[in-house]
């Protein structure tokens, strides 16, 4: 995973004098260093701007700063607003109004004219988040003192959201072949997900992919097939089964970094010239940060690996996920999410097992090997992104993970079973009345306030079902952004 960075740039103006001018910026850089230390990218001070001149400049150069994620910006003492306006017109990064000042308590002793004239965050920060307002600048502000514990974990998880960002416009995604026939929530816009996201979704045909499987050596399955050993129990003697997902393993792998595409998609009704859906094979990709989406999900799949790279340590517990089946015994609501084959390991409570057994779906020579386990418990989110025709629409819903409550000794596929919120019949058909697809995306790592600071700085709609959400005001919401969202295209 690339290490991104965040740069922090403090505003202030020259009317103070070098001597205040010299404090700040020795301030400035003292803050960024401490916060590095305990925030998951580094954040560099760049300067202390004081004119326009400065802030275009450093805004430039962000832009054109790969390893750039995002900037962060504070007013140490006063810093006329206007100034501002010509760099931030043209930010094309992520933005973080930090309002915090540098000491935690006012001085009752040393407080005076001297002390007011270098600490002036407190109107410093008002007269810039002006700016920002008036400029319909989409950003995140965050209030509070620097070194607090809980300010630093908001942080943290905004800069998260914005490393998302910086994935999803280098993202590639490879389809093999297209999508399931007559699904219509996999489908979409790939030019204006293209212009808007980043995306690049293409297709490679399923011949392709059987002739980089031909040319697989059996010296490189052996050592995929000892790190399958390592990572999971062997729980088949049709050891030939196993190899055939290690031989498509290697093959879309080789085919996914030869294109720099960090996710893929395929489905089971173009799988001319293989003897096995993609099983173990897709989960043992997932494990290692690329993302998934059946049926030709592409949207899924693009979604996995975004939000895989906003997890912990650049590849957290994200996964491709279905709903499949509900419990619906009064008091016991629960929905069980599992798919064919192909869900992540990540999210597993225990070591899954490779299984082999038969698969009625798709042209399944030999028996799909597959990794079979139960889901973690915790709180999680499910989002799914849709294509609503000239916007694009993220559902996002509070659930929590919980031990099956049977052991369904006949089921040989991954399974996760959660209770919704705010319950599960309203959540149902608040996701619905979203038109939320069947596919998405669970995280135990990444937050729904997190998925609203993506679809901020993407310029997507966010709709959140939690605990509060009623039927009625989810309806309202819908309304009411469907009318907003309208007027933007205007």
């Amino acid at each position: 995973m690339k290490q991104y960075e965040f740069w922090f740039i403090v505003g202030s103006q020259s009317l103070y004098g070098p001597e205040v001018l010299d404090t700040v910026a020795k301030r400035a850089a003292e803050m960024a260093e401490k916060l590095s230390e305990v925030l998951p990218c580094p954040l560099v001070y760049k300067v202390t701007a004081k004119t326009s001149r400065e802030v275009a400049g450093v805004v430039k150069e962000a832009n054109f700063d790969d390893n750039c994620a995002g900037i962060i910006t504070w007013c140490h003492t006063f810093s006329p607003s206007k100034m501002w306006i010509n760099g931030l017109v043209n930010l094309q990064k992520p933005w973080c109004h930090f309002a915090t000042q540098y000491n935690r308590e006012i001085p009752n002793e040393e407080i005076d004219m001297d002390f007011m004239n270098l600490n002036q965050a407190a109107h410093g920060d008002r007269e810039h988040g002006f700016i920002g307002a008036r400029l319909r600048m989409p950003r995140k502000i965050i209030a509070g003192y620097w070194q607090d514990g809980k300010v630093q974990k908001r942080i943290g998880d905004w800069m998260k959201a914005a490393v998302g960002v910086a994935v999803s416009k280098s993202m590639k995604v490879m389809r093999f072949g297209d999508n399931m026939r007559e699904v219509a929530v996999t489908e979409g816009d790939k030019v204006e997900v293209q212009a808007k996201l980043g995306w690049q979704v293409n297709t490679w045909a399923v011949g392709d992919l059987v002739k980089e499987m031909n040319a697989v050596t059996e010296a490189e399955i052996d050592g995929l097939m000892a790190q399958y050993q390592a990572q999971y129990d062997m729980a088949t003697d049709k050891l030939d089964h196993v190899r055939y997902q290690a031989r498509e393993e290697i093959a879309m792998k080789k085919m996914l970094d030869a294109e720099g595409c960090m996710a893929f998609s395929n489905t089971f009704q173009d799988l001319y010239g293989m003897e096995q859906l993609p099983g173990l094979a897709s989960q043992h990709l997932m494990a290692q940060g690329y993302g998934y989406g059946g049926e030709g999900d592409w949207k899924v799949s693009a979604m996995t690996a975004i939000m895989k790279a906003m997890g912990e340590n650049g590849n957290g517990a994200s996964l491709f996920m279905e709903d499949y089946t509900y419990h619906l015994a009064e008091g016991q609501e629960y929905s069980l999410g599992a798919h064919m084959l192909e869900v992540c390991p990540c999210c597993a409570a225990g070591r899954p097992r490779i299984e082999t057994h038969h698969l009625g779906i798709g042209m399944n020579e030999k028996d799909p090997a597959r990794l079979v386990f139960e889901g973690k418990e915790g709180d999680a989110i499910v989002v799914s992104l849709v294509d609503m025709g000239g916007r694009l629409r993220l559902i996002c819903q509070d659930i929590h993970c919980v031990k099956p409550i049977m052991p369904m000794p006949n089921l040989p596929v991954a399974r996760v079973m959660w209770q919704a919120e705010p319950s599960l019949t309203t959540g149902v058909e608040c996701w619905i009345a979203a038109g939320g697809a069947h596919h998405t995306v669970l995280s135990y790592d990444v937050t729904a306030e997190q998925m609203k600071d993506w679809c901020t700085m993407m310029d997507v709609e966010f709709v959140h079902i939690g605990r509060d959400t009623t039927v009625e005001s989810f309806e309202k919401e819908l309304f009411y952004n469907d009318i907003a969202w309208k007027l933007k295209e205007l």
